[in-house]
């Protein structure tokens, strides 16, 4: 078997592979673009081959940006069109392609790479694990009433921030650059979200409200008229309004755009797709019950492919030490390093020193951006701690300074 990359003039053969693999056939590209795979980098896809050089299999990884705790950005290869034909799986070729990109990428410097798992049971033997989650929130429209905040500040006022803006509604067509802009501020802060590239929104690659579907856009606006949140929308079958993603720079933006989709004439029920672990939204309505969690699943996989740099890259909102002894089986690795955090940066080293936990690789990219609790995977049976509160402190380590969520989808 060969792996190679690809150039530009492979791509119709490393499409065509990669929709063979999964049983379909490429869709027709319409005007405005649209189709998932425009965005392709040609010279980030790899094909396998036989050895008479028939195409066999496919990997490719997009160029982004990861957002860490601690509002650190770092690229983050992300991994996509992964697939084998029928005919040849189960013989070696995706773990040889696997193997192959993880030394492409950890050649060019990559501290880490990120995927989203079509099958979760696949990914976690090359070491990647899951790290961030999302959940849909389903609202039955006569149950949506939102409370009134109970906190008051020192004057007696609701201590919580009043929004002073405005709610445009605009056709999808027509707010491209607003969404591209609004999106890029709000993923800068946000730990575990992913950049999008302009030529996603050019090309209108993905999916809504990147993609061409029909959608309408309720735009945020401060009080000086600046855009600063969105909420993609579509009104369907059976009175429900669906909202593809709520795009916010803060609580009280989320909280109009909300209010305003749950106000919708002629809709029954609201569903919201893409809500984070522990978003206070659910806590706004005033009968609580109102909202319905469903769909709730991993999202974002983490593998780190250099452990002291990537640790040393996000920020620390505690003091502490830990020793971790990280295994990497596929790679076949295996290191203990010495974690040491002072005043939000850390230190990362090997060590000799006895281990306070030991933990797969695939594990330390799920604690990574504080969206798993490492006392969680204690509990589980995949880390062990070597002494009493080293769970504890881990927690208390590697937490974000808020739940990490990713929207983006590839």
């Amino acid at each position: 078997m060969e792996i190679r990359p690809t150039a530009v003039k492979d791509l119709d053969v490393f499409i065509d592979t990669v929709h063979a693999a999964f049983g379909r056939f490429p869709e027709t590209p319409i005007e405005g673009g649209g189709l998932w795979w425009s965005a392709l980098e040609a010279d980030r896809c790899m094909l396998a081959l036989t050895t008479d050089g028939r195409p066999v299999g496919t990997a490719a990884t997009y160029s982004f940006e990861l957002t860490l705790p601690g509002a650190t950005l770092v690229p983050a290869p992300g991994v996509t069109a992964v697939g084998v034909l029928p005919s040849h799986r189960r013989q070696g070729v995706l773990s040889g392609m696997m193997r192959h990109q993880l030394a492409e990428l950890r050649a060019r410097g990559e501290l880490l790479s990120v995927l989203l798992a079509s099958e979760a049971p696949i990914y976690g033997r090359f070491g990647y694990g899951p790290a961030t989650y999302t959940a849909q929130l389903k609202v039955a429209r006569h149950e949506a009433a939102l409370a009134v905040p109970r906190a008051r500040d020192v004057v007696g006022a609701p201590a919580t921030g009043s929004d002073n803006g405005s709610v445009e509604v605009l056709p999808r067509a027509e707010c491209g650059e607003i969404l591209e802009e609004v999106y890029d501020r709000y993923r800068r802060t946000q730990p575990g979200a992913l950049s999008r590239p302009h030529r996603w929104w050019a090309l209108r690659a993905g999916q809504p409200p990147i993609s061409s579907a029909p959608r309408y856009v309720a735009v945020h606006r401060d009080v000086d008229g600046v855009p600063d949140g969105y909420a993609s929308y579509l009104t369907g079958e059976g009175q429900t309004l669906t909202v593809d993603e709520t795009i916010a720079t803060d609580d009280a933006v989320f909280t109009a755009l909300a209010r305003f989709v749950l106000g919708h004439d002629l809709v029954s029920q609201v569903v919201f797709k893409h809500v984070p672990p522990e978003h206070p939204l659910r806590w706004q309505f005033a009968d609580f019950r109102a909202g319905e969690v469903s769909g709730d699943t991993d999202w974002l996989w983490v593998r780190l492919l250099d452990v002291p740099r990537a640790l040393t890259a996000r920020g620390w909102f505690m003091d502490g030490e830990l020793v971790l002894d990280v295994d990497d089986p596929f790679l076949g690795e295996h290191c203990r390093y010495l974690l040491t955090v002072r005043d939000g940066r850390a230190d990362c080293v090997p060590t000799d020193r006895e281990p306070d936990l030991s933990l797969d690789i695939r594990d330390l990219g799920s604690v990574y951006l504080g969206g798993t609790a490492p006392s969680t995977l204690v509990r589980a049976g995949h880390i062990q701690a070597h002494r009493p509160g080293a769970a504890h402190l881990a927690d208390a380590l590697f937490r974000s300074e808020r739940s990490p969520h990713c929207l983006h989808w590839f």
